[in-house]
């Protein structure tokens, strides 16, 4: 009798089901773990650009992250990049370049990366970017007078680069200098006919003395030598005349092991029957920046075409919906009089300006 009481008790205990676990919230794109996963995007970015000049990071536009494994995630990220001062040249930190300002004709860069997380490292799979000048409409509202990026290939922005390599080459006592690559230029009319431009140069296996008797013997430092540098010429042409002229060497660097010399600036340029004589690139022709246009498969990723790091990422959003759509589920919770929700995750801050 007692066995058959405790079973009818038994039966009439409330039953209760197993509640599943909210899914983690997603990642905000100011959250530590995202800043330190753009962080290794932009280094990687800047070691692996060839032309310009080094980028910094403006904003988190986006995060997704999708579990592989134990400790094991592949993390999409959007960035927005603004150009800084430094040359990709340059042994300068990227913490301590400066970013052009807005009224300086800034340049943003948009990447898409894709890295991998095992163990807490983070890796770069794969990056594709582009990068363009903010309109001249922009930069005028803002400011009427600030002169605008000119063409690379523009006659005067030529003829002050050559001038101001040839002013320098004939007062220096150290190795003759050669032309690389234009970095930028601006020309502005107003009050005065100015023309500034900056441009990357290389050291020869010839000093200043000997180029004057065979200048055309005089090659680029071979590797284990080389010797870039940066140059800025402000050539004043009215109402007086005036050539100021600067150039710094940065000595000899010795470059990442995955990034060989003869993609450094300059240094690719030389083919058979191509004058190189302006520094320019053929795609470099007519445009006012470098296009940061990197797109690179670390050999280690198992994506190898170009439309995969696309397709991982569509893939990605459609998981981080589901995700936010399961939280929201579990998120019914009646909130009180006044309750301000917080920000959405992403976008994140800017830390420059929008353009």
């Amino acid at each position: 009798m007692k066995a058959l009481v405790a079973l009818i008790l038994l039966v009439q205990l409330p039953i209760h089901k197993a509640v599943p676990a909210a899914p983690p919230a997603p990642l905000g794109c100011d959250d530590p773990e995202s800043e330190a996963a753009a962080e290794v995007a932009v280094n990687y970015i800047n070691g692996h650009s060839h032309h310009g000049y080094k980028f910094a990071l403006n904003r988190i536009e986006d995060i997704r992250v999708v579990p592989q494994g134990p400790n094991n995630d592949i993390i999409f990220l959007e960035l927005d990049l603004l150009e800084t001062k430094c040359p990709i040249l340059s042994p300068t930190p990227l913490a301590n370049c400066t970013v052009r300002s807005f009224a300086e004709h800034a340049v943003e860069g948009d990447c898409d990366v894709k890295l991998q997380k095992v163990d807490g490292t983070l890796s770069v799979l794969a990056s594709k970017c582009h990068s363009h000048a903010d309109s001249s409409e922009d930069i005028l509202k803002v400011c009427p007078d600030c002169p605008l990026l000119a063409s690379m290939n523009n006659t005067e922005v030529l003829e002050t680069v050559s001038a101001a390599l040839n002013d320098y080459n004939s007062k220096t006592t150290d190795s003759y200098l050669r032309l690389l690559e234009i970095g930028r230029a601006k020309i502005q009319y107003h009050p005065g006919h100015v023309v500034a431009t900056e441009f990357a140069v290389g050291a020869t296996n010839c000093s200043a003395e000997e180029a004057k008797a065979n200048v055309g013997a005089c090659q680029l430092l071979p590797e284990d030598q080389s010797n870039f540098g940066f140059c800025t010429a402000v050539m004043v042409k009215g109402p007086s005349q005036d050539l100021q002229v600067d150039c710094q060497l940065y000595g000899h660097q010795v470059p990442a092991p995955d990034i060989p010399l003869l993609s450094w600036p300059g240094v690719t340029y030389a083919h058979p029957g191509q004058d190189t004589s302006a520094g320019l690139a053929p795609s470099a022709v007519g445009v006012t920046n470098h296009n940061l246009g990197l797109f690179h498969n670390n050999p280690v990723a198992s994506e190898s075409s170009s439309s995969e790091i696309l397709r991982s990422m569509l893939s990605a959003k459609s998981v981080t919906k589901r995700a936010v759509a399961e939280a929201a589920q579990h998120d019914k919770v009646p909130r009180p009089v006044g309750f301000v929700p917080p920000p959405p995750p992403c976008p994140g801050k800017i830390r420059h300006f929008d353009i």
